[in-house]
């Protein structure tokens, strides 16, 4: 019997804390999407057998953790890697459902994370992968996380302590230029400590205003005008503590496609999600259309290649098809 897991992509609009002079490090916000998608199914086997090196990994990992015999896994549709869509957490945690239920055990998603790498700093993609929407994260005690993330699974994935569904009619726009992919695992996690290091507490501070006062009252009313322009000046907030290691407020080429989006009238706010190098844009339905031109003609002034999606809100976690 082969069973069947799929899943959204995900934006991240940044943390709420970079800086170890406050209690409570990271806490992140973003939201779960209809599309790109990952797609994986499994069946139990006697051992681990995949063809995509990534996906074996975590499934040999899934393997261990749930304390099964095996599994064969096979990566039908996958992510853009490392776009900052969440391709690795949402394969990761697609990999380690469809491997609990080919050999009918429950996957315990938030126990079983951390073996896999997965929550240690956002519990976004967790989040998201089981329940879609709007979601905002505890983030991880100071002292629990320093500079240093703990030994691999040795945390508890950030639970989510805001979770809103997306409105129907607003849709969101990613724009993903042709160039180098954002950085990951230990690349990430030098920039990272670089950052945590040297984040300012203010910075902070105004994230937490922002948040608290403008993104998270606006997706409770369904006012995409008023979310767009907060989550815009939390990434905007966000590029101060990033700046000196992706090379601006932005990386490059994405501080171009932001300001472009920003002068479009169907814009309601822009950014970058995650370490890009893909950005976004908020818009609703009626607007969808010029939102995507004004996004198409920002990647031909920039002057790259590029992909446009307008893709939805995802207010459901992933689905899951066999026994």
């Amino acid at each position: 019997m082969t069973v069947s897991v799929s899943c959204g992509a995900r934006l991240h609009f940044g943390f709420c804390n970079l800086s170890l002079a406050h209690e409570r490090l990271y806490g992140s916000l973003g939201v779960g999407l209809t599309e790109p998608r990952v797609t994986v199914t499994a069946e139990r086997a006697d051992d681990v057998r995949c063809d995509d090196d990534l996906a074996r990994g975590f499934a040999e990992a899934a393997v261990d953790a749930l304390g099964v015999s095996g599994a064969k896994v096979a990566v039908e549709s996958e992510l853009p890697r490392h776009a900052g869509l969440g391709s690795g957490t949402q394969l990761a945690l697609a990999v380690l459902t469809a491997v609990a239920r080919a050999n009918d055990v429950a996957p315990a998603i938030a126990e079983h994370a951390p073996a896999l790498g997965r929550g240690g700093r956002s519990g976004v993609g967790l989040a998201t992968f089981r329940t879609g929407g709007f979601v905002l994260d505890a983030g991880h005690p100071s002292g629990r996380f320093t500079t240093e993330r703990p030994e691999r699974g040795d945390w508890d994935v950030p639970a989510p302590v805001a979770h809103h569904d997306v409105p129907d009619d607003w849709r969101f726009v990613l724009v993903t230029p042709e160039t180098d992919a954002g950085p990951s695992d230990e690349t990430e996690d030098r920039k990272m400590r670089a950052v945590v290091e040297s984040a300012s507490p203010d910075v902070a501070d105004r994230v937490s205003g922002v948040v608290l006062r403008r993104v998270l009252p606006a997706v409770a009313e369904g006012d995409h005008e008023r979310f767009g322009a907060g989550v815009e000046e939390v990434g905007r907030l966000n590029g101060a503590w990033y700046a000196d290691e992706q090379g601006g407020v932005y990386r490059p080429p994405v501080g171009e496609l932001v300001a472009a989006l920003s002068e479009s009238p169907a814009v309601a706010g822009a950014g970058q999600s995650s370490w890009g190098p893909t950005a976004y844009a908020v818009t609703d339905a009626d607007r969808a259309g010029a939102a995507e031109r004004a996004a198409r003609d920002a990647l031909a002034a920039a002057g790259v290649e590029g992909t446009v999606r307008v893709v939805a809100g995802r207010n459901r976690g992933r689905t899951v098809s066999g026994p």
